[in-house]
């Protein structure tokens, strides 16, 4: 209680002599305009650097872009196929909002835009965007402007989101979706003694759930499914639900997600379904699928890095939810994360981006415990384990340097600054946090962000060359054949190929196949690992040039494996 007493004395004390920190958190709170461009702007500065520079990233984001090109190229923008392969995991609607995004491109006159990966990464900026801003919208139903602020930022500036909104895949979307229906379901739970909910709260709720039902299936349907149970259990009642009208809402979800799922079935001969459900979602379920299986556990430890920089503040204010488990805020809370963490740590197949949903309910936690002097250095090993703060960034800069110089004998000099700075605000986040100074620890982590966002993406993935095989090979095919000529690849199959050369590009199987293609007339470019070369060359002998006209070598993160791989040619 003492240090909980010392804790707001603190605050009253920065209240008469407001820092930095203060004066932030005060401009934010005069209006939700200038807390929402705050927003923005701090999410920008996370999510901006690297952002049309970064390659696309094997395996799932060239699966999801080449899928949309394909539709682009074919007109058909129901069926969903990667080259000749039927590809029915995930519903339409990020290859819609893809699909709008790159034909924006292309009418704005973006050189190349179809093959152009930051295009189709726009939905995923808008998304995580959107995620941030929906956050401090959420927030606002269990505190105060400057808390909701605050709760934004840490979502803002967590690593998971930096990622995902570099990502032209379905999750950066999904999170928003997910959080504007906790939103409205929180206000729904929270007011559930009004007999009807607010038409706008109604409306969000259900848009939300069938905008992510388009986005990624029955996921949002999981966490607001889930969260609703619990406290209808612990309500002894479902009656609370009334009040988002169930039949609007039903009518609202046929209307958008209907027309697409019959036009698949019928398109599909009902294959979408099977595949989509029988084996990807049952597949997850019961066995760690695409060599993501995990034991339980695995989502704990991977929070302290996904969610940095705001983890360990929320980590530390956990026991003050259960404190007041009692309380409909808590409850609601506690109904967020637990029952949807409990299924997803006995779920084999385990991905970090999988419980991204649930981190803006750790975020809001944060801020509650915070403004109750409930977190700092009086909690019992608080100041130990806030340590582990500069765990993120050193490791990072530490790692890249190791990368950079054993892949490319290289340093990231110009990205050493930042490297170096955010591992200095995160000490100083530190320093501050034992000091009881909490929220300017937490400010301070949150300006660590983007300065290790512009030295991560901005600066040291562009000398990641060796990386980068896939628009070198990509390059290089189009250096050494003629305009339009077909290119076949043996040995290195990666999706981001498919993607940057074209959606007729041969994946071959043996060295064989590779020799009789290279035989054929005309102007053609062979791609051959070098684990493939001897057997290809001796198949090949004499009837084209034997020697490559270029060598790409990298490492294959897929792979884990370094890779040098030979460009051929014939016919030219």
């Amino acid at each position: 209680m003492a240090g909980i007493a010392a804790a707001r004395s603190a605050t009253i004390d920065r209240a008469r002599d407001p820092s930095w920190a203060e004066r932030l958190l005060a401009f934010a709170e005069r209006s939700h305009a200038r807390a929402a461009a705050l927003i923005v702007v701090l999410s920008l500065a996370c999510f901006l650097p690297g952002f049309a520079s970064l390659q696309p990233m094997d395996r799932d984001e060239p699966r999801f872009a080449q899928a949309t090109k394909q539709m682009l190229e074919t007109g058909d923008f129901i069926d969903i196929r990667f080259q000749d392969e039927a590809r029915y995991k995930k519903p339409i609607g990020i290859h819609w909002m893809q699909a709008a995004a790159v034909s924006a491109g292309e009418a704005l006159g973006v050189p190349q835009a179809r093959t152009t990966i930051w295009l189709y990464r726009v939905p995923s900026l808008l998304g995580a965007i959107g995620a941030a801003l929906l956050t401090y919208w959420a927030a606002l139903a269990f505190a105060g402007r400057r808390e909701a602020f605050l709760a934004a930022s840490f979502m803002a500036g967590s690593v998971i989101l930096m990622v995902e909104a570099r990502l032209a895949k379905t999750d950066a979307m999904l999170l928003a979706c997910c959080v504007a229906a906790m939103g409205a379901l929180a206000r729904a739970w929270l007011a559930r003694a009004l007999p009807r909910q607010p038409t706008r709260t109604v409306l969000i709720f259900w848009i939300a759930v069938a905008l992510g039902i388009l986005v990624k299936g029955p996921m949002v349907v999981m966490f607001t499914g889930l969260a609703a149970a619990v406290l209808s259990i612990r309500e002894r009642s479902a009656a609370w639900l009334r009040g988002l009208r169930p039949w609007l809402g039903l009518a609202i979800i046929l209307v958008a997600v209907l027309p697409w799922f019959v036009a698949i079935a019928w398109k599909s001969g009902g294959e979408f379904y099977r595949l989509a459900v029988g084996d990807d979602m049952l597949g997850k379920v019961t066995t760690g699928q695409q060599k993501h299986g995990a034991p339980p556990g695995f989502y704990l430890v991977a929070y302290f890095a996904t969610f940095w920089p705001a983890a360990l503040l929320a980590a530390i204010a956990a026991p003050f939810a259960w404190l007041h488990r009692h309380e409909d805020w808590a409850a609601f809370l506690l109904a967020w994360v637990v029952p949807a963490w409990i299924v997803f740590e006995a779920v084999p197949t385990k991905l970090p981006h999988y419980v991204m949903p649930l981190y803006p309910a750790f975020a809001i936690l944060a801020v509650r415990a915070m403004t109750e002097g409930f977190v700092g250095p009086h909690r019992p090993g608080a100041r130990l384990a806030y340590l582990a703060m500069p765990f993120i960034p050193v490791g990072l800069t530490a790692g890249l340097c190791f990368g950079t110089w054993m892949l490319d004998r290289t340093l990231p000099w110009a990205a050493l600054p930042f490297l170096l700075a955010a591992c200095g605000a995160a000490i100083g986040s530190w320093l501050c946090f034992s000091r009881a100074e909490v929220t300017r620890a937490a400010l301070v982590g949150v300006v660590a962000a983007p300065i290790l966002a512009i030295g991560v993406f901005g600066f040291a993935q562009p000398v990641l060359q060796s990386l980068k095989l896939s628009p070198r090979l990509a390059a290089a095919a189009e250096a050494a054949g003629c305009p339009g000529a077909p290119v076949a690849t043996l040995g290195y199959r990666e999706p981001s190929l498919v993607f940057l050369v074209g959606t007729s590009l041969d994946m071959l199987e043996t060295p064989q196949e590779a020799a009789d293609f290279l035989s054929q007339p005309g102007c053609r470019v062979l791609l051959v690992d070098s684990r493939f070369e001897p057997a290809f060359l001796q198949l090949l002998g004499e009837r084209v040039t034997r020697e490559p006209a270029a060598r790409i070598a990298g490492f294959n993160i897929n792979g884990g494996r370094r890779t040098d791989i030979g460009v051929y040619r014939a016919g030219r």
